[in-house]
């Protein structure tokens, strides 16, 4: 590679980073190369390893899409995509060696056999002239409509030589049904263990740190239960809307863009027991369980919402119904929340309550853990501002870090008592920048690392329970928009917590 040994050593960046790291040689093919995925998030996450040369030292990239370029605009597009996404300074060096790899091959409509094709032509190119040794990637970032042909096509022209990964972008299905008979489909072609249907919100640092909180500081396992935890929030808040994808959004909405996937894995995360160790299956194995004692909430514990206009952050947006392509009368959420509980030991009677929405106050993605009131506080009339319970707060982002709200004397005289925060943040706390969450997922594939991937049987408990409650949703219409943008979603959703006599973290 053009990064010398001395020159890693040179580098502060990547000093230290073990080269045992590194994966076997491979391809990576990515369908839907021309699409925003590709230039916002998967270009920038490959440059990232490449500078940190935790990339194979044997590797290729190969480009399909329906867009006609040749393969030199193809790397000048990427190139400019990791100049203008990248959070890495961009260098010469580390680029020539990932566009020498690279290849472009485009088939449009009734050109799709010539071009699978032309891709394992391709392929067979690159294990003589790169070395990747019959190894494959194939990276779906494509509309779940797509799906389907491209597996069909690459499965029927799988490489006799070396393993075979499919990394498959959410979402999985759109119901019970149809992830069903897209499990059906994959298996036709790919064993379970190289199926990685990715969320990125598992590839986040704070949410990975939630194991380590847990696991390797005594003094919250012990409390990690019903005994010492009152309730427990998470939110999925987004300040922007639809962005244009107003065809994805009408057919899924929040429940399904965001509740089915990212909402329940953090619930399984945070309420999961401990594994016996942290390898990919005894990790899931503990998500899954978790996932099967949930249960079903009843009408009066979910809550759906609409955003109207209003204003985020000071500029007027307009409201779901009037962004473009949406059906002016639209029954779409944009809004979800819901009081679930685990029906299992350690969580019984202990409800969880989650919300997630579009064009909220503020993004922010945060799992809030309320501790029970100590028994008999004798000095809680002199509390300064009232002495609130104990909070753990775990800040996904934007902000990563954990804080702990705690009970402190204020200096001077008497017995005066506040609340605190105890902060850490990872920014200050190891002096480096956050890596993406695509970059930690793309080299667990390469790794054959499924950890933080979900498993059939976990995509099989989470549409289960929201075909449940999108099937009581069908015997009422609701009364949409309920809330305006730049607020914290409709009045409903306060009210969720108002009547157990609890009320949403403070903002």
């Amino acid at each position: 590679m053009a990064l010398a040994e001395d020159q890693r050593l040179e580098n502060p960046l990547l000093a230290g980073l073990p080269l045992s790291r590194r994966p076997e040689p491979c391809a990576l093919v990515i369908f839907g190369a021309s699409g925003d995925l590709t230039k916002r998030k998967l270009f920038p996450a490959l440059y990232s390893l490449a500078y940190r040369q935790l990339l194979p030292e044997k590797f290729a990239i190969v480009g399909v899409a329906r867009t006609a370029e040749t393969e030199d605009e193809f790397r000048e597009r990427m190139k400019a995509a990791v100049q203008e996404f990248g959070r890495d300074d961009f260098r010469d060096d580390v680029w020539q060696w990932l566009a020498d790899g690279m290849r472009y091959i485009s088939g449009g409509e009734g050109d799709e056999d010539a071009a699978f094709d032309r891709v394992a032509e391709t392929l067979t190119e690159l294990d003589r002239e790169r070395g990747t040794a019959g190894n494959r990637v194939y990276y779906l970032a494509v509309p779940p409509d797509a799906f389907e042909p491209i597996v069909e096509g690459v499965g029927k022209r799988r490489s006799a030589d070396g393993w075979t990964r499919l990394i498959v972008e959410k979402p999985f299905g759109h119901d019970l049904a149809s992830a069903l008979e897209l499990n059906e489909l994959v298996h036709r072609y790919f064993e379970e263990s190289e199926i990685y249907r990715i969320d990125h919100y598992l590839g986040k640092e704070t949410v990975q740190n939630m194991l380590a909180l847990r696991f390797a500081n005594g003094i919250f396992e012990p409390i990690w239960n019903r005994q010492f935890i009152d309730h427990i929030q998470i939110t999925v808040a987004e300040s922007i809307g639809i962005e244009g994808r107003a065809a994805y959004y009408e057919k899924a909405g929040a429940i399904r863009d965001i509740f089915q996937n990212h909402l329940l894995q953090l619930v399984a995360l945070t309420a999961m027991e401990p594994p016996i160790d942290f390898t990919s299956d005894s990790v899931r194995n503990e998500k899954v369980k978790v996932l099967k004692s949930m249960h079903t909430p009843g009408p009066k514990n979910v809550v759906r919402g609409q955003y109207g206009s209003g204003y985020v952050e000071g500029e007027e947006v307009p409201g779901y119904r009037e962004e473009p392509g949406v059906d002016p009368s639209s029954m779409t959420e944009t809004f979800v929340a819901a009081k679930l509980y685990v029906d299992n030991w350690r969580w019984a009677d202990t409800p969880y309550y989650v919300r997630a929405g579009k064009r909220l106050a503020r993004r922010e993605t945060t799992i809030a853990i309320g501790f029970k009131r100590a028994p008999h506080p004798p000095f809680e009339e002199l509390a300064a501002e009232g002495l609130r319970p104990n909070v753990l707060l775990i800040n996904i982002q934007p902000d990563e870090g954990v804080s702990l709200a705690i009970g402190a004397k204020v200096p001077g005289q008497g017995m005066q008592i506040r609340t605190v925060h105890m902060d850490f943040l990872y920014g200050g706390a190891f002096r480096t920048e956050m890596p993406e969450a695509y970059e930690r997922l793309v080299l667990d594939c390469m790794r054959g690392d499924s950890t933080l991937f979900t498993r059939e049987d976990e995509v099989t408990e989470q549409w289960q329970l929201v075909d449940a409650i999108v099937a009581a949703w069908r015997r009422d219409r609701p009364s949409f928009p309920n809330y305006a943008a730049g607020t914290w979603g409709p009045p409903s959703s306060d009210e969720l917590l108002q009547r157990d006599g609890r009320t949403w973290r403070r903002h």
